[in-house]
């Protein structure tokens, strides 16, 4: 006997049936309203990608083992898109001298990563990215940061729920150089334990430290900086471009009454090389749930991997669909939306003409109400049942005798209440 087939789907990616599309159709509306309000626009790109935009953003390595990668008939190595990121660098490479910058961009594409499936982690999710290019100031970065609080702040979030931890990697790498007497790459290589510090044994972060040449009086210098608010660790570095970009934009974000949201966090590095400038992570603030939801941050030079001195600098953050919904349900902020809105089935008999229902349907359908006929042969009281479990909020019931006499029934299926009218009433009545 042939074995039958798994109904499970791959390992690390989900199924969504009706309900679970209707939530993220709910997030993802609000997210698209949020970020148009805002005038950003919408874009995206094929699902296939070359691998060496991959290779030449993160390394070959890390490129081969976390894609969906093959080679085609034509010999061409190409990726399943794991991130957004190189695309959008991509498309503004493409066409940059016909776009008008700053650019204000968005998507929301579903990526693949091959790694371990986890809380908040899976091989398939789909991803919010926003970001600007063409603004060199911390205006774009003060732009980025409060539209990400706004999206937050889109589904009814406080102060209380989540922060945002900023940083600067180019005051990282200063005050990491001064204290510790390092280069640029001694400064990176510095930045890859800091990033892991949370992760690991307070024995393996002072070992890593020390083989990078960060013995104790140093690592104390270093780890004071964590306690720091941000005038006290920017004036250990006052000269540096750094520090006076991380002053400038928390001086905007008081003035705009966003502070509140945010607080500096020498501990933030957003590990990829890429990032230049300003970086910042969302924590959920529960303890339930207390993680880094999603960040981003200042990439002045991506563009730079299609077009030589392209000079055209990024800011932006991505964050995922699965994060988002971990957020909301620790929250409590997704509302009733099953059963909101009107949703109107019309029940059947075998003693009415079908175009009469038919042409009812039509009439609501016309005036922007949703509604359907039902479909198949039951009795009356399965159909009931149907629109119950199918969190219809109204039936209309039409007979021979209602059909008749030019009227018809409308129930409410949550008061149970029913009112009998003309059928031509139908439609103002539900607007109503």
């Amino acid at each position: 006997m042939a074995q039958m087939l798994s109904t499970q789907p791959y390992k690390g990616t989900r199924d969504f049936y009706p309900a679970d599309m209707k939530l993220r159709n709910w997030f993802f509306g609000r997210i698209r309203r949020a970020l148009e309000l805002a005038a950003f626009e919408e874009y995206n790109g094929p699902m296939l990608e070359s691998l060496d935009i991959y290779i030449a953003k993160s390394g070959e390595e890390i490129a081969n083992e976390q894609t969906y990668n093959f080679t085609d008939r034509g010999g061409r190595r190409l990726a399943v898109r794991p991130e957004m990121t190189p695309t959008v660098a991509r498309l503004v490479a493409a066409k940059m001298g016909e776009l008008n910058f700053p650019l204000k961009w968005f998507s929301i594409p579903n990526l693949y990563r091959y790694e371990r499936p986890q809380r908040g982690r899976l091989r398939e999710h789909w991803q919010v990215n926003v970001d600007i290019f063409g603004c060199d100031t911390y205006e774009a970065d003060l732009e980025i940061i409060s539209t990400a609080v706004s999206l937050m702040r889109a589904f009814e979030a406080d102060e209380s729920m989540f922060r945002v931890h900023i940083n600067n990697r180019r005051f990282f790498n200063d005050v990491i150089a001064a204290i510790a007497g390092t280069d640029a790459e001694g400064s990176r290589k510095v930045s890859k334990v800091v990033d892991r510090r949370n992760k690991v044994t307070r024995e393996a972060y002072e070992k890593d430290m020390a083989e990078l040449g960060v013995d104790a009086d140093k690592l104390a210098r270093i780890d004071a900086l964590y306690s720091m608010s941000v005038e006290e660790a920017t004036a250990l570095c006052p000269e540096s471009r750094g520090s006076q970009e991380l002053l400038e934009l928390f001086r905007a974000l008081r003035e705009l009454g966003l502070d509140k949201y945010c607080v500096f966090d020498f501990g933030i590095i957003r590990g990829l090389d890429y990032y230049t400038g300003t970086v910042f992570e969302v924590f959920d603030e529960a303890p339930e749930n207390n993680r880094a939801m999603f960040g981003g941050g200042r990439y002045d030079n991506l563009v730079g991997l299609f077009v030589k001195n392209a000079n055209i600098s990024g800011v932006g953050f991505g964050f995922g669909d699965v994060t988002l919904e971990n957020f909301l349900v620790t929250h409590k902020l997704i509302p009733d939306i099953y059963a909101s809105g009107t949703k109107v089935l019309v029940t059947r008999f075998d003693d009415v003409p079908y175009a009469r229902y038919t042409a009812l349907v039509a009439e609501m359908r016309e005036n922007g109400i949703e509604s359907s006929m039902y479909i198949g042969q039951k009795k009356f009281g399965k159909q009931i049942d149907y629109a119950i479990r199918n969190n219809y909020s109204h039936i209309v019931v039409m007979g021979g005798s209602e059909l008749a006499s030019g009227t018809l029934k409308v129930k409410n299926l949550k008061t149970r209440e029913e009112t009998e009218m003309p059928i031509e009433a139908l439609v103002s009545f539900l607007l109503a």
